[in-house]
């Protein structure tokens, strides 16, 4: 199983960007995957930031990106994207997704629910 995010870069604040996640190898169950977007920054706790059942498709959004982050889903092309609106240079961090299997709604922020983890893609948000 293979993750791989993209779409990062460098965007001045208030600013979009669309990062994507690319995923391989989930066969079969692929649609009962959630997936989440986490972000880490120097010296706090990994944080979930968008995450998508794939049960039932709920999201769950944490309060920092509430309004101005969206998470989808295309299963056509096995791909997880997240909308990120009005950009804040407070946003500026490397930005990792997960897949997890069967996931209920309340676990979906907990990064240890996750199964796979791709590599990250950096944002920076300045002018």
């Amino acid at each position: 199983v293979q993750l791989q995010a993209f779409g990062g870069g460098l965007v001045q604040p208030g600013r979009s960007l669309r990062l994507s996640c690319a995923a391989s190898g989930l066969i079969l169950d692929y649609y009962y995957y959630s997936f989440g977007w986490f972000r880490q920054a120097p010296g706090k706790e990994r944080e979930g930031v968008s995450c998508i059942s794939g049960t039932d498709g709920s999201t769950v959004y944490s309060d920092s990106v509430k309004g101005r982050f969206a998470i989808s889903r295309d299963d056509a092309r096995n791909t997880v994207y997240l909308q990120m609106n009005s950009l804040k240079p407070e946003d500026t961090v490397e930005y990792s997704c997960a897949a997890g299997d069967r996931l209920i709604v309340s676990t979906l922020t907990r990064p240890s629910a996750y199964d796979y983890w791709g590599q990250g893609t950096q944002v920076t948000v300045s002018s």
